[in-house]
């Protein structure tokens, strides 16, 4: 029984790495280029990193992060090193990259791989550990530029209006940030900051009440 190198689930080809796995890796080389243009927007530091005290005299800002700046030249760098890896193997010449700029190695790499992949899923024993690293890369810059949930705010209490019948509407309110009055996404009603004092009164005794019961 064959197993899938990276997946350990049996693999009725008899490859190396599963269909499943196979389709999956194809998908991960082809998204490469997209997500190595995606960590551009990263590149440029924060302004906020200006924003501290120091002193004159000090040294000037590097004009990129160089942690996203080694990010890249990690996705360059891994996928050349695997094509030259597979090329080896089957026994064929190296060739330099013929096209220029990171960019173009990091296609013509993604493009090599892409063209390997029949042989490597059913031939190549290196191929779990070649799938494996592939993955582990995606995974990595898509947690990099994936965009971080934004704040929620402030949560001050249970809104305290009521509705024509008497019941309370009872939807958590929060001080959303830069905002100046309270809003309850529930109801809609709004509490500028002139009403926080007998909010607070309201939100207290429906908590009370609440408790009590």
């Amino acid at each position: 029984m064959n197993l899938c190198l990276l997946c350990d689930e049996h693999d009725a080809m008899g490859g190396y790495l599963c269909p499943g796995c196979t389709k999956a890796t194809v998908v991960r080389l082809e998204c490469m280029p997209t997500l190595y243009e995606g960590l551009r927007p990263f590149l440029t530091p924060s302004s906020a990193v200006s924003q501290g005290r120091g002193g004159k005299g000090g040294p000037a800002p590097l004009p990129v992060v160089e942690g996203i700046l080694d990010l890249r030249g990690v996705m360059v760098g891994t996928l050349e090193d695997w094509l030259s890896a597979v090329r080896q193997e089957r026994g064929m010449r190296q060739q330099p990259a013929a096209r220029r700029g990171v960019n173009g190695r990091l296609d013509a790499a993604v493009e090599g791989l892409l063209r390997h992949m029949p042989w490597i899923a059913v031939s190549w024993s290196e191929a779990g550990l070649f799938a494996r690293e592939v993955r582990d890369l995606a995974r990595s810059v898509s947690s990099t530029i994936r965009s971080p949930e934004p704040p929620r705010g402030i949560r001050v209490g249970n809104c305290p209006a009521a509705d024509s019948s008497g019941a309370l509407c009872g939807a958590v309110l929060r001080l959303a940030p830069g905002e100046k009055a309270v809003r309850c996404q529930w109801c809609g009603n709004q509490y500028p900051p002139y009403t926080w004092a007998q909010l607070k009164v309201w939100i207290d005794e429906d908590t009370r009440v609440h408790g009590a019961a």
